[in-house]
C-alpha cells in the first residue's frame, strides 16, 4: 500500500508585478491536480502538493502562463528545468518586464492580454 504525502511547497515566481498577476496565478496553480492553493501574493505563492509530480506540474503551469517558477528549497535546481525567459509576466509582455534578452517573449505578455 502506498500513500501519497501532501506536502507545503513553496514557489518564487518571476514576472508578476500586480493583483491580476495574483489572480492569474492563482488560477494557473487550481488547475493542477493535486495541488492545493494557500497563498498568492506578487513574486510568490504557497502550495500543498501530493508529490513532487504535482509540484512540477504547478512549475510548468505557471511558466505556460508566462511566470518563471521554482520551488525555494530546489533553489539551486529548480523543480521545473527550463530557463527563464526576457518579456511574459505582466501588462503586455514588456521587455523590460524581467531581466533577460527578451528570447522567447510573449507579445501579449501574461495576464494583460
Amino acid at each position: 500500500m502506498t500513500t501519497n504525502r501532501i506536502g507545503t511547497v513553496t514557489l518564487t515566481i518571476d514576472g508578476m508585478t500586480c493583483g491580476h498577476c495574483v489572480q492569474a496565478v492563482s488560477k494557473a496553480l487550481a488547475a493542477v491536480p493535486g495541488v492545493t492553493v494557500r497563498s498568492v501574493a506578487v513574486g510568490s505563492a504557497v502550495i500543498e502538493a501530493a508529490d513532487g509530480w504535482a509540484a512540477g506540474k504547478a512549475v510548468a503551469a505557471l511558466e505556460e502562463a508566462g511566470y518563471p517558477a521554482k520551488a525555494v528549497s530546489d533553489a539551486a535546481d529548480p523543480v521545473s528545468p527550463t530557463q527563464a525567459k526576457g518579456g511574459g509576466g505582466c501588462c503586455g509582455g514588456s521587455k523590460n518586464a524581467m531581466p533577460g534578452d527578451g528570447l522567447g517573449a510573449k507579445s501579449s505578455g501574461g495576464c494583460c492580454r
